[in-house]
């Protein structure tokens, strides 16, 4: 295979994950401390039509961003009030939140339709750019690219290496065992489920303001319910959920080109746009199969929790469950 055709397809891989980063590494947060935010398809939706209109009204791209992380933290902000204070089903309040979101954006996108806007500006990084096949791949984008991989490896550190990421963990994990610590559990899962959101509304906006530009029905595809599928298939851990990610955008990219690929010219274009998402669900429902748990049965034990603990993550004890301060 040619080199520069895979570090060109490399480098598009990149470029193109970074909505699902953002939005998986946003949700691997709120999730992280106990609250599910369902409404991710219709907050990157509602946030990517803003993130745009707000950039084409005003001529900056920064304002938009901004807008768009105001949306998703709103929306994250009214999924915690309902299940932490209200201490109704987090479930259904983000489905709920999900279809107003989608119709939202449809209804309120209408006069941005197809209308040419601004875009982010790409911005290699000097020398680290000129690096063979590292450079092109990781360092030659735009700023929204590099925040999302600041964002796995920010994420990473803070979780597994800050006093308050265990802090995180236990409110997730075990809420009574952290509120008995002196932790207020409440207060921690609305400061992570509001981070989370704006990290989703980042999500939103890099892909109407970098990905595909502009705004139209039906914009985002979906990218929502992949992204709460990723944070499963990668078991919550942020490196796993941006391999998953990656994975996911690799499979975008190889469906594109075998599209154009003569021997595959009779084969509907729509096998290829949505075997992606189908192959995600494929694997996502491998690795929490019985049958992968009957295969680890016949492996010794140590070397069986060493791959169950690989390839399958667990849920934080504590997640989609109210806690109740006394």
């Amino acid at each position: 295979m040619d080199t520069n055709f895979l570090v060109r397809t490399l480098s598009s891989v990149v470029a193109a994950s970074t909505p699902v980063i953002l939005a998986s590494i946003g949700e691997t947060i709120s999730e992280k401390s106990g609250v599910i935010n369902l409404s991710l398809d219709g907050s990157i939706a509602l946030s990517a039509m803003m993130g745009f209109a707000v950039a084409f009204t005003t001529g900056s791209v920064a304002l938009g961003f901004l807008a768009a992380m105001a949306v998703g933290a709103l929306i994250a902000l009214t999924i915690a009030f309902a299940s932490i204070t209200l201490r109704q089903e987090q479930v259904a309040v983000g489905f709920v939140l999900t279809m107003l979101g989608l119709e939202l954006a449809d209804f309120l996108g209408n006069p941005f339709v197809r209308k040419p806007g601004p875009s982010v500006p790409h911005m290699p990084i000097p020398y680290l750019a000129k690096i063979p096949i590292l450079g092109p791949v990781f360092f030659d984008h735009n700023l929204i690219v590099y925040l999302s991989l600041l964002s796995i490896v920010v994420t990473w550190w803070w979780i597994s290496r800050t006093q308050p990421g265990l802090k995180l963990q236990g409110v997730g994990e075990r809420p009574e065992s952290a509120f008995a610590r002196g932790v207020n559990v409440n207060r921690l899962r609305y400061v992570y489920t509001v981070i989370g959101g704006a990290l989703v509304g980042l999500a939103g906006a890099s892909y109407s303001l970098s990905i595909k530009l502009g705004w139209s029905h039906r914009h985002t595809f979906g990218i929502g319910w992949i992204a709460l599928a990723i944070v499963i298939f990668g078991g919550w851990s942020p490196w796993r959920v941006a391999a998953g990610s990656y994975l996911f955008g690799l499979l975008k990219a190889l469906g594109s080109i075998l599209q154009r690929n003569p021997a595959f010219a009779a084969v509907p274009t729509q096998i290829f746009s949505s075997a992606p998402f189908a192959l995600m669900i494929f694997a996502l429902l491998l690795v929490s199969s019985e049958g992968v748990d009957r295969l680890l049965a016949l492996l010794p034990t140590r070397l069986a929790r060493t791959i169950d603990r690989i390839i399958r993550g667990r849920s934080p004890g504590g997640l989609g469950k109210p806690f109740v301060q006394e």
